[in-house]
């Protein structure tokens, strides 16, 4: 028998709705720099998301699910298309304005965007790519910029400002399919060409009701969330749309990522939760070290991306008493597919293994360790295998352009469905997830492995150390061995020997590495995290000054 419950699509247009009349007061804060931050409350959201969208329609002719892109920073305009765009029925589509130009090419194209929204700082970087960007009809600018560097280009140029104006607040947002795509967003494209993952609408708002629910953030109308975690970037983790459903403010950093500027907007704004990957906690730690801010009003700072070296994750508790909740996704995952909330009734000190790993499977997320030849292993906090999941918010499918199908590869997704994640970790009993490495980055050596991110959070434990990556390297005995780039931080006096006597204090012997190498600063991604392929490729080609301890 069917039930005899009412048949509601769960679409963006209903968080856009909601967030707009039931939390219109709450605010959406844009840093400027200037000590000035500019504040716009979620009904003008919603009435400019409503222009933006008969803008769009009307005088630029967008129809369907035609994509739109934006290659804009964390700001109130960009939230209005993130709600604007899915609730007409097109798509949007984040640039990552970080990836090398021929990868940019490379995804406007294969999603055939049709109008490109551009922050006006951005243009420089937007403007060299357009003779080749095949599709793009109209480049719509928002803000100040040189725009003369558009002068000549085949697409039209529109200011923002200007192509809203005058335009109804009220838009007669269309009953959708909630399996329709509502955002594609790419992966990086660390190996191969980036992929695209076709959020729906449904995924989008399932996400964003766990996002919001105590078994992850438990955000509510009395916080201020702060998503450093880019707009381009997985949706900066779901947050915005999950903001405006629960009406939680939200202070939008925009291109301010910088220690010194997050530590004034915090210190000015109060959030109360903040989002980013340790890269950028780790730059703030450093800051209100030297700074003397005020970070009390942080009630969590949630980290994701790669793992949290412990060390940092003590500093913040101990130091500046906020606590840090480690967290686990990817852009195939929407990406929250585990957060680590400890269990109830424990010490402050019997929290802590719980708090290292990367956490609790949330409701609706299945997973499972596969070992080498594909058999499911147990949750024994022992058995070691890449994990696999499925769930709602779970990618099942690659975008295959805008003229082909999904597709499956083979080393993405096992015969039965489940999104390979290329994590490689353990599952204790009762759910939580402990991640050793990535399957491209495990370390085998004589025959067994060693875990690249247990020695790296081991070697950023020396207070010395500013940033540590391990990486293999091959070797005539033992196949393959680490090597340890290290940053010392600035006015450090320790010494490789030393620092490889502060590991063997930690770690196994033999896992210990014997080719080190000090550096300036780690490679990192388009998205801040550690760029192990670069650091291989420059040991490869003699480019790393390595010494033998």
């Amino acid at each position: 028998m069917l039930s005899t419950m009412q048949d509601i699509p769960l679409t963006v247009s209903r968080i856009l709705r909601h967030g707009s009349t039931i939390h219109g007061s709450s605010q959406v804060i844009t840093w400027t720099g200037d000590g000035a931050p500019h504040r716009r409350s979620f009904a003008e959201v919603g009435a400019r998301a409503g222009r933006l969208a008969h803008a769009l329609r009307d005088e630029l002719g967008v129809r369907g699910d035609q994509r739109i892109a934006t290659l804009m920073w964390n700001n109130a305009v960009h939230l209005e298309a993130y709600l604007a765009v899915p609730a007409m029925g097109a798509v949007l589509h984040t640039l990552n304005l970080r990836l090398p130009a021929d990868q940019l090419t490379f995804i406007v194209n294969h999603a055939a965007d049709r109008v490109i929204l551009v922050d006006g700082s951005l243009l420089p970087l937007l403007a060299p790519l357009l003779p080749a960007l095949d599709s793009v009809d109209h480049v719509v600018v928002s803000g100040p910029g040189d725009r003369s560097v558009l002068d000549g280009c085949r697409p039209r140029v529109h200011d923002h400002e200007e192509l809203i104006a005058g335009r109804p607040a009220a838009y007669p947002w269309p009953e959708l399919d909630e399996r329709e795509a509502a955002a594609l967003c790419y992966t990086s494209g660390t190996t191969g060409d980036p992929k695209g993952v076709a959020y729906s609408h449904r995924s989008i708002y399932l996400h964003s009701m766990q996002a919001n629910s105590g078994e992850s953030f438990a955000t509510t109308p009395h916080d201020i969330t702060l998503p450093v975690v880019p707009m381009f970037h997985v949706n900066a983790w779901g947050l915005p749309h999950a903001a405006f459903l629960s009406g939680t403010s939200l202070l939008m950093p925009d291109r301010f990522l910088q220690p010194a500027p997050l530590a004034e907007m915090i210190e000015s704004e109060r959030p109360t939760v903040a989002a980013a990957v340790p890269t950028i906690w780790q730059g703030l730690l450093e800051e209100l070290a030297s700074g003397g801010r005020d970070v009390s009003s942080l009630r969590a700072v949630v980290i994701g991306g790669s793992a949290c070296p412990p060390a940092l994750m003590r500093d913040f508790e101990e130091i500046h008493g906020v606590r840090v909740l480690h967290a686990w996704g990817m852009t195939e995952t929407s990406p929250i597919g585990s957060i680590a909330h400890p269990p109830a009734g424990l010490t402050a000190e019997e929290e802590w293994p719980y708090r290292l790993t990367q956490g609790r499977f949330l409701s609706s997320v299945e997973a499972r360790l596969a070992g080498p030849g594909g058999d499911v292993l147990p949750w024994d906090g022992k058995s070691t295998g890449e994990l696999e999941v499925r769930g709602p918010w779970i990618a099942g499918a690659y975008y295959g352009g805008a003229d082909g199908e999904p597709f499956r590869p083979e080393d993405k997704f096992s015969p039965d469905g489940w999104l390979r994640t290329g994590d490689v970790g353990t599952i204790s009993p009762d759910g939580y997830l402990t991640l050793t490495d990535r399957a491209k980055d495990v370390i085998k050596s004589g025959g067994e492995w060693i875990s690249s991110v247990e020695l790296e959070n081991a070697l950023m434990a020396h207070p010395d150390v500013a940033e540590a990556a391990v990486v293999a390297v091959p070797d005539e005995r033992w196949g393959e061995r680490p090597l340890a780039s290290v940053v010392l931080r600035e006015g450090a006096s320790a010494d490789l020997a030393g620092l490889k006597s502060f590991l063997a204090e930690r770690v196994a012997r033999w896992q210990l590495p014997e080719r080190w190498s000090l550096i300036e600063a780690v490679p990192k991604t388009s998205v801040g995290k550690f760029d192990k392929k670069v650091l291989r490729r420059r040991y490869a080609d003699g480019e790393l000054e390595v010494s033998e301890v």
